[in-house]
């Protein structure tokens, strides 16, 4: 599979890659934007850059295990929406630049992956893990009529010096025509 976009109503969702280095690190490196991120915030610029060549990378395959998308809003790049598979099960994740919080972005993001994964590849089961105190991610999952499958302790964020709760969320799509709110 090449590269593709995704279109929605107030954005474009395009392949992540290294020339996003700067746009990320405004997000990447921000603890307030990362607080409840397992892998992030990043420790430095050079931490950015390899993920990004991971993703590049991984979007030249022919067969991706992942697919990184940059959210492009108001031709600028505000944040990123990711779904990873394991046995045909899309883990679903996103981040927005604190500047845009508040507006639905995340939102729109996630579902536009959803419904073109589901049209285009066939994937009917979808799945999310927040910490549970992000309560703005959680609420996109709910809007996204993902339901809450699991509660789990030991989730160690990496700015946190303290582990804490996560929950997870499913989605089952039963056919692909299924939609989502």
């Amino acid at each position: 599979m090449s590269r593709f976009n995704i279109v929605t109503e107030r954005m474009v969702l395009t392949p992540l890659g290294t020339d996003f280095l700067h746009s990320v690190n405004a997000y990447a490196l921000d603890y307030e934007n990362t607080k409840y991120m397992c892998r992030l915030p990043n420790a430095s610029s050079e931490e950015t850059l390899a993920f990004l060549e991971n993703a590049e990378s991984e979007w030249n395959k022919e067969t991706p295990a992942f697919y990184e998308f940059a959210i492009i809003y108001q031709d600028r790049h505000i944040g990123a929406v990711s779904v990873y598979f394991e046995n045909g099960v899309g883990e679903l994740g996103w981040i927005v630049n604190k500047q845009y919080w508040g507006n639905g972005l995340a939102y729109e993001a996630a579902k536009a992956v959803i419904h073109y994964f589901a049209a285009n590849m066939g994937t009917t089961h979808f799945i999310a893990h927040c910490d549970a105190e992000n309560i703005a991610s959680y609420k996109t999952m709910e809007k996204l009529a993902m339901v809450r499958t699991g509660e789990y302790g030991g989730r160690k964020n990496r700015a946190a010096n303290q582990e804490s709760f996560e929950y997870q969320y499913e989605l089952t799509l039963r056919r692909q025509s299924d939609s989502v709110c």
